[in-house]
């Protein structure tokens, strides 16, 4: 099988495999213990925590270990808001299923809540966003990162704005960290979503940044593990495995990034074709979003699937509903166009030759169903 689903997940690395089985065998007590073994497993855990921190160049005290990027969201955006009784509070209609239906959950309980459109490239508006805010405006969720075609958001420029009206700033990094250089400082961001299964971590980690200058408030009253701010016994050697993941994931970062972008650019002159449309500029390399015209995504990843090709039709964590692509939706594109995504997405593995034979099957699918070939 070659597998072009990376932004999906990603096979756990041998640094992160090796991290994980010898924290586990060796610090497997519960942090919360008074004992010496707890004190143990304890000290890992901040030396994880530590090293998070350092690599978005943030305070450890505002590290927050989760169950993943899911847990990192919900709970990082219903944390902050919350410690405000009301208010307006801002997003994209693109986000992860975990923001957009947490914002949802907000709305019910009396937030308001602006959606903002992607323009035609795949981008949020700094021009759009300005206006959308209020004078009640507490909060803005803007994604990183999209999953689906790999726009970046322009979050300096965004933070900056904010910056200077006091309002917070959380971004769902999930698919940018590892794979970008983010510095919570430089690009004043209040809270950072990241996940640990995206750069060759183990499943069921995440963590969530929230500056330690401002406030949150719990959403379980009475929690005592990660300093309140989740239930449960800490997963101790997933986030040693995490820290070691990440870790090595920066350090390839530039080299990686050097390869996806050759790779990408292949791919795309390859596959240059009337039918065939590349959606939104370019920003991560990995990540790229296909559409034939008037075939469905669904159809071409099935066909690809069966000449032993793993692609995706968009967000893994939305595929079941089958329904139109809506980072595609939000740009303009109709439902029957936004239903036509397919999604290519490259990791550490990838060869040239797996880019050749995805081509290969691009070019048969077209063929098959009588569009003009390549």
């Amino acid at each position: 099988m070659i597998y072009l689903d990376y932004a999906a997940s990603t096979p756990i690395s041998d640094i992160a495999l090796h991290a994980y089985t010898q924290s586990a065998k060796q610090f497997f007590a519960n942090t919360e213990s008074a004992h010496n073994a707890g004190t143990d497993a304890t000290h890992l855990l901040e030396n994880a925590r530590r090293s998070i921190a350092s690599l978005l160049n943030g305070d450890p005290n505002g590290i927050y270990f989760t169950s993943g990027g899911t847990e990192a969201n919900v709970l990082a955006l219903q944390s902050i808001v919350k410690t405000f009784s009301q208010g307006h509070i801002i997003t994209s209609s693109a986000e992860h299923s975990s923001v957009l239906n947490t914002f949802s959950q907000l709305e019910r309980e009396g937030y308001h809540v602006t959606y903002l459109p992607y323009n035609e490239s795949g981008q949020i508006s700094l021009e759009s966003l300005i206006k959308a805010i209020r004078t009640d405006t507490i909060l803005v969720s803007i994604t990183f990162g999209n999953s689906e075609i790999g726009t970046l958001q322009p979050i300096k420029k965004i933070g900056k704005e904010l910056a200077k009206r006091r309002i917070l700033f959380h971004t769902d990094a999930v698919q940018a960290f590892g794979k970008v250089d983010i510095d919570v400082n430089e690009l004043y961001l209040t809270a950072v979503s990241v996940s640990s299964h995206k750069l060759h971590g183990p499943k069921g980690v995440g963590a969530c940044y929230i500056s330690p200058s401002i406030s949150w408030k719990q959403s379980l009253p009475g929690t005592v593990h990660e300093n309140g701010f989740r239930p449960g016994t800490v997963n101790v050697p997933g986030i040693f495995s995490f820290a070691a993941a990440a870790e090595d994931a920066i350090n390839r970062l530039h080299a990686e990034q050097k390869k996806f972008t050759n790779f990408r650019a292949h791919l795309v002159n390859e596959l240059s074709h009337p039918n065939i449309v590349i959606e939104g500029e370019q920003g991560l390399p990995q990540i790229i979003g296909i559409r034939i015209k008037g075939l469905e995504g669904q159809y071409v990843m099935l066909e690809l699937n069966r000449k032993g090709i793993a692609v995706s039709t968009g967000s893994a964590c939305s595929i079941g509903q089958h329904q139109p692509s809506k980072t595609l939706r939000a740009m303009g594109r109709t439902s029957d166009e936004a239903r036509e995504l397919v999604r290519i997405s490259l990791g550490r593995d990838t060869t040239m030759q797996e880019i050749e034979k995805a081509v290969e099957g691009f070019k048969e699918i077209l063929t098959r169903c009588s569009v003009t070939k390549i």
